[in-house]
């Protein structure tokens, strides 16, 4: 039977408890337990292999934990939920490389993103409503891609092209934003943006934020977990995180 979230921890985001994900005897995750409240912006480091990446596959329903429980709020099991469903709930992920459709302009890419269960060739044919339409401009805004709204998107830089992708998971209002080492490549310049923004989302939307750039979490982590063999090493924010000397010992210090 699968165990509700527990009573002395309420009105979170997302509870991930005991999770244990094998891979041919390799344990990918080993009895991780981790809490994100609504709202907050959540940064999570390790090293290499440290279970990073099958969190958020689990979190999504990529992968299927052995044991553990994963609950989206206080009434979705993620677990029972196919990927599609996990979307739908109101959980966005965007991957290190961007997806954008490269011979589309930045105002089409927004557009055949909005929430709703539209055919891509339904989509572009369709008018958008006034709604609709306040809308994209209001993620253009967000993203700050106003100016290149009719660009096409294939020859937006690289950054600019990571904004927009995380513009195109806003028109679907995620609750929850999955974000994978979004400054990877990218210029001083747009490290500094892609900060901004991401801070900007907090409080709207709970941020969960995956990078190796130790300096970019230090502009903008509140709390830091620290992912190390499966479980979690150490919670807090940056100070505390980078003075424990389990963390200097399996990460800081490579």
């Amino acid at each position: 039977m699968t165990a509700h979230p527990g009573e002395r921890i309420r009105d979170k985001m997302l509870y991930l408890e005991h999770l244990t994900v094998s891979f041919d005897g390799f344990k990918a995750l080993n009895d991780l337990t981790l809490y994100v409240d609504a709202g907050e912006l959540r940064c999570i480091i390790g090293p290499n292999g440290a279970g990073k990446t099958t969190m958020m596959d689990v979190i999504t329903g990529k992968t299927r934990p052995q044991e553990g429980t994963a609950w989206f709020g206080r009434t979705i099991d993620l677990l029972k939920l196919s990927e599609p469903e996990i979307v739908q709930s109101g959980i966005g992920r965007k991957f290190q490389k961007p997806t954008v459709f490269e011979y589309l302009s930045v105002f089409e890419n927004l557009e055949l993103s909005l929430a709703g269960d539209k055919s891509f060739w339904k989509t572009l044919t369709a008018r958008l409503t006034s709604w609709q339409r306040d809308r994209v401009d209001q993620v253009l805004e967000i993203i700050g891609l106003g100016p290149q709204r009719r660009a096409i998107a294939g020859a937006l830089s690289h950054g600019q092209k990571q904004w927009l992708e995380i513009g195109m998971l806003l028109m679907q209002e995620p609750d929850l934003l999955l974000v994978d080492e979004p400054v990877a490549g990218m210029t001083p310049q747009e490290t500094e943006r892609t900060a901004e923004l991401l801070v900007s989302l907090a409080g709207e939307h709970s941020v969960v934020v995956v990078e190796h750039d130790m300096d970019f979490v230090r502009s903008i982590a509140r709390q830091v977990t620290v992912l190390h063999e499966g479980h979690v090493l150490a919670e807090g924010d940056m100070d505390h995180v980078q003075n424990d000397p389990r963390v200097i010992e399996v990460y800081l210090g490579e």
